[in-house]
């Protein structure tokens, strides 16, 4: 009696992990992110992403995007907006963060952070939701 074939492809393990564990697909993300010598790692991880919540018909649904503008934007000669990646990766649960890349540097004192010098104009006067800078 012949025993089944118990492997699988590389690519079809990675999509079930990504499918099983959030976490891993947010890392998955992230390292790809990370890739800047080759932005297209970046769309074939996002890619995977998509086809393991549900598959890319399902997520440009979700994301408000033509299918074959979807398949377009993730090809690995894809060159997709801002706005497309950012609506692919909160149709997966996902988002994309930004973060320094050198530890931040210490406050002086007498210095106020940025966090302290921005705020945000309250949108529910009509206002649009930009940073303005505080007078000192």
């Amino acid at each position: 009696m012949k025993r089944p074939n118990a492997s699988i492809s590389h690519e079809d393990a990675i999509v079930q992990e990504l499918r099983d564990d959030p976490a891993f697909a947010a890392e998955y993300l992230k390292a790809a992110l990370e890739e800047t010598d080759e932005p297209k790692v970046l769309l074939i991880a996002l890619r995977q992403i998509a086809e393991a919540r549900g598959g890319l018909a399902r997520v440009a649904k979700a994301a408000g995007i033509e299918r074959e503008s979807l398949y377009r934007a993730l090809s690995p000669r894809g060159n997709p907006r801002l706005s497309t990646l950012v609506a692919v990766t909160k149709a997966v649960g996902l988002k994309l963060t930004v973060e320094a890349d050198r530890p931040a540097r210490r406050v002086r004192p007498g210095h106020r952070q940025v966090s302290q010098r921005v705020k945000r104009v309250d949108s529910s006067r009509g206002d649009s939701p930009s940073l303005k800078r505080r007078s000192r």
